[in-house]
């Protein structure tokens, strides 16, 4: 939504003022990184709010040569059946980008870990909140119940408390990537862009490839960003538009190592709080065999993929000719009264090594999936996605999020078709839990995306049409705006599933 002006008086004074040589070298330094670390030279549109902004100065530019190898987040698997888990939120002080700086943690980490589990499994959590603020926590995109110590977001968890969580999982939950953040109304935004994101793994995905690739390497590709104010990770008037820090797993520019030829399974995540990412591989193309954790019924293809806030694919990538390749985000724009994200490099694919013959990757079916397209429908409604001039509140159906309000009440084991339009002049990134959609049609034109989904970006001023089942799950939880700065200032409705 917001927007900020980069550069300032100073930077402005370096370019006027008379240096002698060495200072005149060390100006243009400074100039050239304010450049490249985001600067676009727009002025802040007139609906922006009179306040103060904040100007997020990146610790390093997107051209930088490429920095260490990847870390894969540590991990937390399930064993015979049960995932047991001690999740302690805390502010502290850890490396983020290479620096060390404050910042909202699970169990004492920007990167927390990552959660392995398996259709059928339980999972026990034990989640102790030592912020000064309550919490809590949601378990995004999985088919589960929304009530007591399950996946609920009306839970509160208030300081020193510590809370148990417990989901048990279908054995129809579909494999594929996931995560896990805050999900606490009027501070989701500030908790996750403070560091409380995490992704979650549901395994057998592999089980649908050929022999020769069940057992291919695999790398966590989270997406998350970060702004600073002095020695901390920014939580505090969050400006979407501002410069920011992308980083993958909490690195900046990572290297990823690769043979020609090789074959990798990359689970891009985006767990940010508020920013959409266009992602691309130079001179490569992505084979999508998943998408927001639902197996495809058909790999397809693309040169970039778009990851609104909170999307997921699970793709396979190719080992080119020996040498280096950047994984960037491509400059993109939310519409007129949204923002606009520029170009960056996130991290540095290197190919090197002994070469691999390419293994010839499935064309034909994939994975099973299920086709709405054809239900009998027991609802249509519509909701309305809009904001005020300012942009400082936003709506569902001309309503703000009131956890006492039922905005939608619909029946167990029927399917509803819902048109979501957007009256406003930006994107929004359109989620709903427990159960996952297909998505029909984006502007009046039908859309084939090869498997269900709980994440899609509403065109600015457009709509999409949506369906879904109500499975086996009853109880009270929320369809929403996942960018988490629309979210917590309205735009989210509650969405009673009933017998």
């Amino acid at each position: 939504m917001s927007y900020v002006r980069c550069g300032s008086p100073r930077s402005g004074e370096i370019m006027r003022s008379r240096f002698k040589l060495p200072e005149l070298a060390t100006a243009v330094v400074v100039v050239i990184a304010l450049l490249v670390g985001g600067c676009s030279g727009e002025q802040p549109p007139e609906r922006e709010p009179a306040q103060a902004q904040p100007v997020a100065v990146p610790l390093q530019s997107p051209a930088v040569a490429h920095g260490a190898p990847l870390k894969e987040p540590a991990q937390i698997v399930s064993h015979n059946g049960v995932l047991r888990v001690e999740l302690v939120v805390e502010r502290r002080k850890v490396e983020v980008g290479g620096r060390k700086l404050w910042a909202l943690t699970y169990n004492g980490s920007y990167m927390p870990p990552t959660l392995r589990i398996r259709p059928g499994d339980k999972v026990d959590l034990s989640m102790k909140n030592s912020l000064n603020e309550f919490t809590n926590l949601h378990v995004h995109g999985l088919h589960v119940s929304p009530s007591g110590n399950s996946d609920n977001i009306f839970v509160h968890i208030h300081p020193g408390q510590t809370f148990h969580y417990a989901y048990q999982f279908p054995n129809t939950l579909r494999p594929g990537t996931y995560w896990y953040h805050s999900h606490a109304h009027s501070l989701s935004a500030p908790q996750v862009a403070g560091g409380m994101s995490g992704v979650l793994i549901v395994d057998g995905l592999q089980e649908y490839l050929p022999a020769k690739l069940r057992h291919i390497t695999e790398h966590v590709i989270g997406l998350k960003d970060f702004q600073v104010q002095g020695d901390a990770v920014r939580t505090q008037n969050l400006h979407i538009g501002a410069s920011t820090n992308r980083t993958v797993n909490g690195q900046l520019n990572p290297t990823i190592r690769i043979r020609p030829g090789e074959t990798q399974l990359w689970r891009l995540a985006n767990i940010s709080a508020n920013i959409y990412y266009k992602i691309r591989l130079q001179g490569q193309r992505f084979h999508v065999i998943a998408h927001d954790g639902t197996p495809v019924d058909r790999i397809w293809t693309a040169d970039s993929l778009l990851l609104a806030a909170g999307a997921r694919f699970d793709v396979l990538v190719q080992g080119g000719p020996t040498g280096g390749t950047q994984l960037q985000t491509l400059a993109y724009n939310t519409g007129p009264a949204g923002n606009t994200f520029p170009q960056a490099t996130l991290a540095t694919l290197v190919s090197e090594g002994p070469s691999a013959h390419p293994a010839a990757l499935p064309t034909s079916a994939f994975a099973p999936v299920t086709d709405l397209s054809h239900s009998a429908i027991a609802a249509r409604r519509t909701l309305v996605f809009s904001e005020n001039k300012d942009g400082s509140k936003f709506y569902i159906n001309g309503k703000q999020f009131d956890p006492n309000r039922v905005d939608v009440r619909s029946k167990l084991n029927t399917v509803e078709e819902w048109i979501v339009r957007n009256d406003s002049n930006e994107e929004h990134s359109f989620h709903v839990h427990v159960n996952k959609f297909q998505l029909m049609s984006i502007n009046g034109r039908p859309h084939h995306g090869h498997g269900l989904q709980d994440t899609a970006s509403v065109p600015a001023k457009g709509k999409i049409v949506v369906r879904t089942h109500f499975k086996n799950y009853t109880g009270k939880t929320v369809l929403h705006c996942h960018i988490l700065n629309h979210e917590d200032a309205g735009m989210m409705a509650v969405l009673e599933i009933v017998k």
